[in-house]
């Protein structure tokens, strides 16, 4: 069994990946340039206080250096002791601001990209999620949008502050001693040069890091989801040998992500203390020189100036760390945001006032891939009221074609037409309010059975719900539960796949559109349920066009008129017994279902 694989659809970011999808990031932050302004200025002033407060540590130092000899002026140092704690309690006050700041614009950026995420999905064609895993698109909502707001939680504010810090040590201590300025900042290079080699190495791996996290995603999403299967398949193992393949490359590239940024905090600490003693060693050298005025006040104002000095190149290092992380999950995150959406329709004005069902396929061609052709010249003029059984072989095209007719997908070329309006004058919501829809796939949500009857059309009486539920053989089941129609659907319930299919087709009655589809809509209920249901539909469709999907040619014998398709054409139509009669394809198709 193959592993999981990417399929085309959305392209992975690449390893050589720049940061253009952190400038997407920081375009996309625009509208917060007022909060983020008064954070910078918060962070300013903070950053003030701290580059100020050596200054004054300087001077205590030398006040009292100098009253050793002779005697401490208490006084002095008390007013220096004042000024020194009011100095750090604004600087703060101050830094708290620009972090809560920055703190509540990072959650509200956060909240909107998964609100823009979610809606994208909402406006992305049926092609994106045929050629997308649902893991894939799950890790880049949750996991990638997470990462970016950690990341502009925790990088976004100390940046700010840093890179303020930063600028205000380097004035203040050339404005201080220039060579011992240069001493600092030559230390400092040698760190940046260690930096810079490190994030060109290390931004690769958090790519390939993300991807593999969303790879491993969708194959856990995949098993899970389909673990009856995996088990009656024996394929415990070798799923198990796939998740360890995919598992052991995600524990590389992660591996090899914090190995290499984790290098980062140790080599910016050699470089702050290497700092310290060059900075020692430089200002005695001069103060016995007397050299540019330098007194022990000065060598321990530049000791502080050299922490703090190294303190943003350490932040700096961690930030980009955080920032190699955010832009392997912005490209992501911003490749669902830049996908192709469908075509607006806002200025589409056609409309069906009432509808009689009256269905027109003309010349319809359609391929997935416009190369590849599964529908050629596919014409049909069906009448209102009439049931319509759409049957063949599997890749015949049957499904294709409800697809094109709800507007799933689009023609490639031809028209599809509804009391003879063509639907691609009409919104698809219009299109798909004319419509009810069974699959041979049931989905329920985790809510109540009336929830989930009432799906979107709520407030429906308890006539109504009764009426549909007796209809579909469910009335019975429903009243036996303590709780009725509040009854909660959860794995605890323990519904069959017949009573999930009753319940959906119970649904679509309430939903009571003018057409109705049914794809294989019977083929998970038994023998007996079938025939139930069958009254049922017999009921429901009866006054609406409905199309039938079958593979059971025993449950579309009253069909007013069979579509036998093949290859993407009709090549039969006409009710059972006359493509009986004709001994054709149909004929042989139904007569090995009864063979011995």
């Amino acid at each position: 069994m193959a592993g999981p694989m990417h399929r085309p659809g959305m392209p992975l970011p690449s390893e050589k990946a720049d940061m253009g999808a952190v400038k997407k990031m920081l375009a996309y932050c625009r509208r917060y340039l007022p909060a983020l302004l008064v954070a910078i200025v918060f962070a300013v002033g903070g950053s003030v206080c701290t580059i100020i407060g050596p200054e004054r540590i300087s001077d205590l130092t030398n006040t009292i250096i100098s009253g050793i000899m002779t005697a401490i002026d208490m006084a002095e140092i008390r007013r220096i002791c004042l000024t020194l704690i009011l100095i750090y309690g604004i600087g703060a006050v101050l830094s708290y601001g620009q972090q809560f700041i920055t703190a509540t614009l990072t959650q509200h950026t956060s909240k909107r990209l998964r609100t823009d995420i979610d809606e994208k999905i909402n406006r992305l064609p049926l092609r994106f999620f045929d050629t997308t895993t649902k893991g894939d698109i799950l890790s880049r909502v949750t996991n990638d949008v997470d990462t970016i707001g950690q990341t502009l939680s925790q990088s976004a504010a100390n940046l700010i502050s840093s890179v303020i810090l930063f600028l205000g040590i380097l004035i203040k201590m050339f404005a201080t001693s220039w060579l011992l300025a240069l001493v600092t900042i030559l230390s400092a290079l040698l760190g940046f040069f260690f930096m810079q080699l490190i994030l060109r190495r290390s931004q690769k791996f958090f790519i390939r890091r993300q991807n593999d996290l969303g790879t491993m995603n969708g194959q856990i999403e995949e098993v899970y989801t389909n673990h009856t299967i995996v088990r009656a398949f024996g394929a415990q193992d070798t799923e198990r040998a796939v998740f360890s393949e995919t598992n052991e490359k995600l524990y590389d590239s992660n591996w090899k992500a914090q190995f290499l940024t984790g290098m980062m905090p140790p080599i910016m600490t050699f470089v702050g203390n290497l700092s310290y003693v060059l900075v020692f060693a430089v200002g005695v050298s001069m103060i016995l020189k007397g050299m540019g005025g330098v007194t022990m006040g000065t060598i321990m104002a530049f000791i502080i100036y050299a922490r703090l000095f190294s303190q943003p190149l350490t932040t700096f290092a961690q930030s980009m760390t955080n920032i190699q992380q955010a832009s392997a999950a912005s490209a992501r995150v911003f490749a669902i945001l830049d996908e192709p959406e469908l075509e607006d329709e806002s200025g589409k004005t056609a409309f069906l006032p009432s509808v009689r069902g009256e269905v027109e396929f003309r010349h319809v061609h359609f391929g997935y891939d416009p190369e590849k052709p599964v529908i050629g010249d596919f014409s049909a003029h069906l009448l209102p009221g009439q049931k319509v059984a759409i049957v063949g072989p599997t890749g015949a095209g049957k499904t294709t074609i409800v697809n094109l007719l709800m507007r799933f997908y689009e023609v490639n070329s031809g028209d599809i037409l509804i009391d003879g309006q063509s639907i691609s004058a009409m919104t698809r919501e219009q299109v798909h309010d004319l419509f009810d829809m069974i699959l041979q796939d049931t989905w329920l949500f985790n809510g109540t059975i009336r929830q989930n009857l009432e799906y979107n059309k709520p407030g429906m009486s308890e006539a109504k719900l009764d009426a549909a539920c007796e209809a579909v053989g469910l009335k019975h089941f429903i009243a036996t539960r303590p709780q009725g129609y509040s009854t909660v659907l959860d794995d605890s319930l323990n519904l069959s796949e017949g009573q999930k299919q009753q319940l959906t087709i119970a649904r679509a009655m309430l939903k009571d559109s003018p057409l109705l589809i049914l794809d294989e809509a019977t083929s998970s209920v038994d023998t007996r349920t079938e025939l139930v249901i069958q009254e049922a539909m017999d009921r429901l469709t009866q006054g609406r066009t409905s199309f039938v999907i079958a593979h059971r040619l025993s449950t579309i014998r009253n069909a007013d008129v069979i579509l036998v398709m093949k290859d993407g054409d009709i090549i039969e139509q006409g009710s059972h017994e006359e493509l009986l009669a004709k001994g054709g394809f149909y004929a042989e198709l139904y007569n090995s279902q009864f063979a011995a």
